[in-house]
């Protein structure tokens, strides 16, 4: 998209973004889940994730989201230095759930913590969870990421010692043999390693934007040892429990070691969109 970005442009292709993240998987995990029937050698294994490909395939096809937990939107938003925005970004970001919440449609998913009051369009205070950050370019990238709750429950992160360095792929390999078939395996498991409390989930969480070849040896090893637990796809065994496994890492204090672990189903959702420049 070329020239001057509005409000109204913003909303409207946050509103497509939205549903494109909703409604079509990543070709990097579509290709993954078909590598994993092709070598799956128990039958039961082979026919879930048959099922999940079909799953795929009908949410394409008819422009309905790819599960019923349509997640709670997040946001990581990339705001070139050399742009200027004259308008309430953050309110078109809103406005957009709002409106996607009924076009889509997405199930109404934002709750009050303590009083459990549902704000019936997605937003409320904090949602949707929006990540700021300034690249370099006049250009406005927006990407959307869905998390449901059946993965995030699975989720954890913990304080650990410094010494405890070597057991770390331990603890990443037991949250997911904890995890069982609750997060709707295969899963992509997202690793944040160092930073503070907060930004080691951070990290976890933004991890999931990877793609599903982008993984170095020591994710590999990692990922061999978690599908060697024969946890296997919806939890009935076999040989793929994970697809992936991504470790990204920050520097810390030299007293800490925050290790945060962000399970994602195998609907890894998202989607971007880029404005201004010439895009």
């Amino acid at each position: 998209m070329t020239g001057k970005i509005t409000y109204d442009a913003v909303v409207k292709a946050t509103i497509d973004t939205i549903k494109e993240a909703e409604t079509l998987l990543p070709d990097d995990v579509i290709k993954a889940l078909e590598t994993a029937k092709k070598n799956e050698s128990s039958d039961v294994a082979r026919s879930q994730i048959e099922a999940i490909l079909k799953n795929i395939e009908i949410a394409g096809n008819n422009s309905i989201p790819l599960c019923q937990d349509t997640g709670i939107l997040i946001f990581y938003v990339d705001i070139g230095r050399d742009l200027h925005i004259d308008f309430d970004l953050k309110g078109a970001i809103l406005e957009a759930t709002r409106i996607a919440t009924q076009q889509v449609p997405l199930r109404p998913n934002a709750v009050d913590p303590l009083t459990r009051n549902n704000s019936s369009d997605n937003t409320g205070e904090g949602l949707p969870d929006i990540k700021y950050d300034f690249v370099e370019g006049e250009q406005l990238k927006i990407t959307v990421a869905p998390k449901g709750a059946g993965s995030e429950n699975m989720s954890v992160l913990k304080m650990m010692n410094p010494t405890e360095l070597k057991s770390i792929d331990n603890f990443i390999v037991e949250t997911v043999l904890n995890a069982g078939g609750r997060p709707c395996p295969p899963v992509i498991v997202g690793v944040g390693i160092g930073g503070s409390f907060d930004k080691a989930a951070r990290l976890a969480k933004s991890s999931l934007l990877r793609t599903v070849d982008d993984m170095n040896d020591e994710e590999k090893a990692v990922l061999s040892r978690i599908n060697s637990l024969g946890i296997g796809p919806m939890g009935l065994g076999g040989d793929t429990t994970a697809l992936a496994v991504y470790l990204n890492t920050s520097h810390c204090h030299t007293a800490s070691l925050p290790v945060a672990i962000n399970i994602q189903c195998w609907a890894n959702r998202h989607a971007s969109v880029t404005l201004g420049g010439d895009e």
